[in-house]
């Protein structure tokens, strides 16, 4: 989502006749995002306030995929949350019960209030053999005056005081994509991922199987991308330069 379709809340350009065009072929598509803050209602809700029609059953969240994980796991299961309405509602909705009372796992999401209560808590919990998972191993996040703390520090964090490492969801985790690409019933060998970023989106694209699209508009600049030692299927200069493949 962030750095293909919309930039710091405005409408990139194409993406309006973008998402129009996957509607037009009958396209089946989600837009993907780490930000586990948001229930897809709310971001739906946003990108209409920024020009874009995405209806909320087309968004997938790392909060998402990472509900579904668990579900998949151990359903039924318990969970102390670090997280915001975007986290929870993902696990109430899949039938978890939210508790700090020896939960199976603690789950640390994204959050702009990050609680020393809470981490504390947490980390007594997976000291006391609570199982860690966090939605995403990103580091910081952005905001108008400059980086936040995110989900990856704070897993750091608990991880420096428990020593037990969490299991990371969302991107770069191809598992992402396979749960969105089952929840689309896709297949590998006819889905394309478009991500603006080398280290998560074309990685995570690449191990899942896809064919991948590199867009400049967001964190990755063009010389920046024989640096790695994987390559994206194209490198385009914006997403307005997908339509035409549609």
């Amino acid at each position: 989502m962030d750095g293909v379709l919309v930039h710091e809340g405005q409408a990139l350009p194409g993406a309006a006749d973008f998402l129009q065009r996957l509607v037009d072929q009958s396209r089946r598509f989600l837009v993907l995002t780490n930000n586990s803050i948001f229930t897809p209602r709310d971001l739906a809700a946003r990108l209409t306030h920024s020009g874009l029609h995405v209806p909320e059953e087309s968004i997938w969240t790392s909060a998402l995929a990472t509900a579904d994980f668990l579900a998949s796991q151990l359903p039924g299961g318990s969970a102390f949350v670090v997280g915001e309405a975007g986290l929870t509602t993902a696990l109430h909705e899949v039938g978890y019960t939210l508790t700090d009372t020896d939960p199976d796992y603690v789950v640390l999401g994204e959050t702009r209030t990050y609680s020393f209560e809470a981490i504390t808590r947490a980390i007594r919990l997976v000291e006391r053999g609570a199982r860690f998972i966090a939605t995403n191993p990103d580091a910081t996040g952005p905001s108008p005056e400059g980086s936040l703390p995110a989900t990856g520090a704070v897993a750091a964090l608990i991880t420096k005081a428990t020593g037990a490492e969490p299991y990371f969801v969302g991107k770069p985790n191809p598992m992402m994509f396979r749960s969105a690409m089952n929840r689309i019933e896709a297949h590998s060998e006819s889905t394309v991922m478009i991500g603006d970023r080398m280290d998560t989106d074309i990685v995570a694209g690449i191990e899942a199987g896809l064919d991948t699209i590199l867009v400049l508009t967001g964190s990755t600049r063009a010389a920046d991308v024989t640096r790695f030692p994987f390559r994206p299927g194209r490198v385009l200069d914006s997403i307005a330069d997908v339509i035409e493949l549609v």
